[in-house]
């Protein structure tokens, strides 16, 4: 077990890392999701032991590990920039961690190609890294991070330099993988989706510090404030300004909207709704949905969806929708919400009814 208790790290008058604390027990994912320049890297260093605490205690299965260099830390770290032995082969690179541990040949010669069968790597065993293109050369540090049975292994937005599919392919098998380990397993992104397809424990880090930590579909669906809401958010989170007045909710522009069920005990007064953008629809699919007139500013379509940059309320929001919707700048749509799937937030940012109706 990793715990981080009421951890800073101040660098002259910049502070990088606030007060964290943490818990992450052997046999987990854990994700840190934020956007570049949040923390996630200088936290990943911290439990690594590259860099020492301002502040705090850091302890490994109840041992305080701060000041232990980290040759002494049965660690493995792979960055998103691509670290290997160039005069090696790519089979040397994955094996050098367990030739330093005295494995023996045979167990290193299973592992190894174990790990470049999943990696897609086996073809490349021969080669040294500077023959190989740059996601394959990611792939090889990611081999021997796998292969080193380290009791912690943190990735640094590992897989950024890999094609989709392998990405997709890499993202399902890797939680399984160090589960059977036994090893704690930290990755950091700024992607929200990818959190989500990870799974496991999501802490959410802003500015250095980390606003929530728990289930990461618990924290999807019920952040406990704005800052986690946004963080979790791609496209960014929907915001706008309204007043509960008896039984609904009164934007500035005169839109009228029914109360999410959870919203009914709140006091009358002013709130921040909140509005994820593949809640806005272009079509009225459930029954409930409330119509919102909108101009459009620009639309982005993919192929399997569409996002739809609107004004509304003196707002600019975003529509993810299915399918392809081309409409024209200027043009003026109607999109649907369900009041059910409202956020609302106080106006100092606490979450006080979440998607569902559920109150926080």
């Amino acid at each position: 077990m990793l715990e981080m208790r009421n951890v800073s790290k101040r660098v002259g008058a910049a502070t990088h890392i606030a007060d964290v604390s943490l818990t992450l027990e052997r046999g987990s994912l854990n994700v840190l999701l934020g956007p570049t320049l949040s923390g996630k890297t200088t936290l990943m260093r911290l439990m690594a032991g590259l860099d020492q605490p301002t502040d705090g205690e850091i302890l490994f299965d109840g041992g305080s590990v701060v000041g232990v260099p980290v040759r002494q830390r049965n660690v493995a770290m792979v960055y998103q920039q691509f670290i290997n032995y160039p005069a090696l082969t790519v089979y040397e690179n994955i094996a050098s961690p367990m030739r330093v541990a005295g494995v023996d040949k045979g167990t290193i010669d299973k592992r190894v190609r174990e790990a470049a069968e999943l990696l897609k790597l086996t073809p490349y065993l021969d080669r040294t890294p500077l023959n190989l293109s740059g996601g394959q050369q990611q792939r090889t540090a990611l081999a021997r991070a796998i292969v080193k049975g380290a009791d912690l292994v943190l990735l640094d937005e590992p897989l950024a330099n890999l094609d989709y599919k392998l990405r997709e392919e890499l993202r399902e098998e890797l939680p399984r993988l160090f589960a059977e380990t036994g090893a704690i397993f930290v990755y950091a992104t700024t992607e929200p989706s990818e959190a989500i397809l990870l799974g496991g424990n999501t802490a959410t880090l802003h500015e250095g510090r980390v606003t929530q930590f728990g289930r990461t579909i618990e924290v999807f669906n019920r952040p406990n404030d704005l800052l986690t809401a946004q963080t979790f958010s791609d496209p960014p989170l929907n915001l706008i300004e309204a007043k509960k007045q008896g039984g609904a909710l009164l934007l500035g522009d005169g839109h009228r909207l029914p109360l999410p069920h959870g919203a009914a005990t709140i006091a009358d007064g002013s709130y921040l709704l909140g509005v994820r953008p593949h809640h806005l629809h272009a079509a009225n699919p459930r029954a409930g949905g409330v119509p919102l007139e909108m101009r459009v500013a620009v639309t982005e379509i993919t192929g399997s969806e569409s996002f739809i940059h609107a004004d509304f309320a003196g707002a600019r929001w975003v529509a993810l929708t299915a399918g392809v919707h081309n409409h024209d700048t200027g043009e003026q749509i109607t999109l649907y919400l369900n009041p059910e799937q409202l956020f609302v937030f106080e106006p100092g940012g606490r979450l006080v009814v979440a998607p569902g109706g559920a109150a926080a």
